[in-house]
């Protein structure tokens, strides 16, 4: 199965071709990774940064949560932290984005470059490649894993040139395996790469049999010497034992069992992105290699490894992406260069043409989700700015609990002050027994009590998007103790009214408006028969859409309540500035469609029913354009609508009526 030595290979694109070919390659990488920051861990990333410029040493310690504070630490990924405060301190949010764009081309560049080591040239790779960073753009953001996935492919790039005859400099990986644990905890990888080109298969191609051992010899030392190089860290081997605590121990804790991201893979999260149609095409052409006496062990090796790991924890899905886009680009390119394209001439300025076109057209799909902001800032829905902003202006302290997601903001603006310490941050430091309780506090509230008492939490900041079986804000709602005095769509913050806040648990509590679902639907439910509580609701929704800018869930209350009112005008303010805020208001185009009926703007209401049925916020839209398409004039489509409508609901009377009056005016 051993593929046989590459032999050069004529670009199927001629120079200026090629080059605009590439330029459109950049573009969609660029647009890829060009969406508003919504990883809240970035935060605390550019803190650890931050203090280690400031206090000029790599800290020992832990610092950044207080029931664990000045215990020995691993700092995990310090050197990432370090190099990422520059950046920041340069541009700020877009200091941050160039750190983005440039690690992203340096990965997909030097993939490009290995393919090429690989014989790959023409138009199959860059359309691979353009693919691949879809699936990778997840990953892309200011997270430690921009930096290991370049050493990935550097190395990936350094042991292929080796493979294919070129010159050996794979004692470069010793280095790069020491600046890797000094990045991520993801090292291992490296010695894993390293074990798999010293297989029987992986033997290097078009050499002498003496040559070949020599150079087996000289792997098998650089990989003992990379081994060796990891231990070269702050930390020693508590730091290169920290992989192996996660899969003997951290993984089975409750805990990391609930983050989503460690586990398989969410294939509705990819739908767009194309990573069920690369993984059946990359198994696919192996296959068909292998028939054709073109298979590669190495490759099958590789995407064994990877697939297996992005099967089973989803963080590896990005890794996986980047070996895809070496061995598939290469697979592909013989596809379609050497079987497919061989015998027809087609013009390379064409061909160039067709390439940039795809490369587009394959990313529109993904570009369009409409959970994604595209641009330059940060998601206003990731991070609790405004509630950190109501802390500071009321001058609130005392010992916190939080969810870990926002510990990462929480330390940005407040460290060091140890008073306003999170309870936890992004990396759920603490001892096991501290997160197992915290995992049972989310959902037991007999825990959540005993342990609020025990730890002498005096503030609380729950998280408003929560997972499944999470009802800590239902509980909080529910317990006189605590008050509710500040809630928007990222964060609510409540006070202990025995605490050393209490006054402001009193003066600044939320009397009607809850944090949490269960009280909700209960108020929803008074509102319509007590005129007072609705009135006291409204003046506290719009307290809410005062102190903060990411308050969706106000506006789209207080639109409801227009409506209940007939505020035409009111309600669609409202609506507009939710939307503006979360593109994924509940019933956005639904509602804005009943306003637009209300006030008479018939075509306009006749369009958002339209968009609230391609939203999927209407199943059937029968019975809500009826009416309209009636009062248009468009008595044939009105007629079937209202046919249609009373074929689902037979007993509805004004549906009958509608349809007997088309019917005669027709």
């Amino acid at each position: 199965m051993k593929r046989a030595a590459s032999p050069p290979v004529v670009d199927s694109l001629d120079p200026p071709g090629l080059w605009l070919a590439l330029a459109s390659l950049t573009a969609c990488l660029l647009i890829s990774v060009t969406f508003k920051l919504n990883d809240p861990d970035f935060w605390e990333h550019l803190l650890v940064g931050k203090a280690i410029w400031e206090l000029r040493s790599i800290p020992s310690t832990h610092l950044w949560s207080w029931p664990t504070y000045g215990q020995r630490q691993v700092l995990p990924s310090w050197m990432f932290c370090a190099l990422l405060w520059p950046f920041w301190t340069a541009g700020k949010i877009f200091g941050l984005f160039v750190w983005r764009w440039l690690t992203t081309l340096g990965i997909f560049y030097v993939c490009l470059l290995t393919t090429r080591v690989l014989g790959a040239r023409g138009l199959a790779p860059i359309l691979v490649i353009a693919v691949c960073g879809l699936v990778f753009r997840f990953r892309s953001q200011v997270r430690p894993e921009t930096l290991a996935s370049l050493f990935l492919v550097l190395e990936l790039y350094l042991l292929e040139a080796r493979r294919h005859g070129n010159q050996d400099r794979t004692h470069w990986l010793i280095p790069l395996a020491c600046l890797w644990i000094n990045v991520h905890i993801s090292y291992y990888l490296s010695l894993v790469l390293l074990l798999v080109y010293q297989l029987p298969w992986a033997s290097p191609l078009a050499q002498r049999p003496a040559q070949r051992d020599q150079l087996r010899r000289k792997l098998a030392m650089t990989t003992v010497a990379a081994a060796a190089a990891v231990f070269v860290n702050p930390f020693g081997w508590r730091a290169v034992a920290e992989p192996f605590d996660y899969f003997f121990h951290w993984r089975h804790e409750p805990l990391y069992k609930s983050i989503a991201e460690l586990h398989g893979i969410d294939w509705h999260f990819h739908f767009r992105d194309g990573l069920l149609p690369l993984m059946l095409l990359w198994s696919g052409l192996q296959l068909w290699c292998a028939m054709a006496k073109r298979g590669d062990a190495v490759e099958a090796t590789l995407w064994g490894i990877f697939t297996s790991l992005a099967w089973f924890n989803q963080r590896f899905v990005s890794t996986w992406s980047l070996i895809a886009a070496v061995f598939l680009s290469r697979d592909a390119a013989w596809l379609l260069d050497e079987v497919l394209l061989r015998s027809r001439r087609i013009s390379p300025r064409l061909l160039a043409a067709t390439t940039s076109v795809l490369c587009f057209l394959l990313c529109v799909p993904e570009w369009s989700r409409p959970d994604i902001q595209p641009g330059i800032g940060l998601d206003p829905l990731s991070t609790p700015v405004s509630a950190c902003d109501f802390l500071a202006r009321n001058g609130i302290r005392g010992r916190m609990f939080n969810d870990f997601e926002l510990g990462g903001y929480l330390l940005w603006r407040f460290w060091p002050e140890r008073d306003r310490l999170p309870f936890m941050d992004i990396h759920q430091s603490g001892t096991p027994k501290i997160r197992l309780v915290y995992e049972a506090m989310l959902s037991n509230r007999e825990v959540w009590e005993r342990a609020s008492r025990a730890f002498g939490f005096q503030v609380a900041i729950v998280k408003r998007m929560h997972a499944r079986g999470e009802n800590l804000l239902n509980f909080l709602d529910a317990d006189s103790t605590w008050s509710l005095v500040f809630v928007d769509d990222v964060a609510a913050v409540y006070l202990l009214r025995s605490g050393s806040s209490r006054e402001q648990a009193d003066q600044l509590a939320f009397r009607v408006a809850p944090g949490g679902m269960e009280r909700l639907a209960a108020v929803g439910a008074q509102i319509g028969r007590d005129t007072a509580l609705s009135v006291r609701f409204r003046v506290e929704l719009e307290r809410m859409a005062r102190e903060s800018i990411a308050n969706s869930s106000a506006h789209s209350l207080l639109a409801t309540l227009d409506m209940q009112d007939g505020r035409w005008e009111s309600a669609r303010s409202h609506l507009v500035q939710a939307h503006g805020v979360d593109p994924l208001v509940p019933m956005y185009f639904a509602r804005l469609a009943y306003v637009e009926q209300n006030e008479g703007n018939w075509r306009e209401a006749l369009a958002n029913f339209s968009r609230a049925r391609s939203a999927g916020e209407l199943p059937t839209i029968d019975a809500q354009i009826a009416p309209v398409l009636e009062r248009l004039g468009d008595l044939p489509k009105a007629h079937q609508a209202y046919m249609a409508a009373l074929q689902r609901d037979p007993s509805n009377a004004a549906l009958r009526q509608g349809a007997i009056r088309t019917a005669r005016k027709r």
